[in-house]
């Protein structure tokens, strides 16, 4: 059984570390993945793969670019379906459009409670946390800005590494894979 997956990697294409497109499909390709493809310049990689078992999808990858890049890339794992589930979720439901960015954490293990008040907005931040699903953390930022993504404030209250995409991107992904 053939899966797709999306592989988010964090830190990548930013603070001088750049990757090129090809480098990473060429990656990918090596471990024998299916139909990679790369979207944006942000470390989205969506694939097939004919494995289930995602925590070992994850550590060939992780492994893999450490080789080829040769430092530490924190990789993110969501199949199409997961991706799927937190668009139903509707976790911004309610939420102004306005001068405002929607932002899905991606948590690298779950987490069954979050340990603060939500909502919560981040201190010197312009982000709001407004729920958490266990897996991933929902926020909104208003006037954006890169001082408004909520990851290091995430990570630094979870104890655990995490990445942050725009849900305008994850309902991209999701929408290309069905043509």
């Amino acid at each position: 059984m053939t899966v797709q997956i999306v592989a988010f990697l964090r830190g990548i294409n930013v603070g001088g570390r750049t990757v090129k497109k090809e480098t990473l499909k060429a990656a990918f390709e090596d471990l024998g993945f299916k139909k990679v493809t790369t979207y944006k310049q942000s470390g989205n990689i969506v694939f097939e793969s004919d494995s289930l078992n995602v925590c070992e999808v994850n550590r060939k990858i992780e492994e893999k670019l450490c080789s080829v890049l040769g430092y530490k890339v924190a990789v993110f794992i969501r199949t199409i379906s997961q991706l799927n589930c937190i668009l139903e979720l509707e976790p911004f439901k309610g939420q102004t459009q306005t001068n405002s960015s929607f932002l899905v954490t991606l948590l690298e293990s779950a987490s069954s409670k979050f340990p603060l008040q939500l909502p919560l907005t981040i201190p010197k931040s312009t982000a709001q946390v407004i729920s958490t699903n266990g897996t991933e953390v929902f926020s909104v930022t208003h006037g954006g800005g890169e001082g408004a993504l909520p990851n290091q404030f995430i990570e630094s209250k979870l104890k655990q590494k995490a990445t942050t995409r725009n849900l305008n991107v994850i309902r991209e992904i999701v929408e290309k894979t069905k043509t």
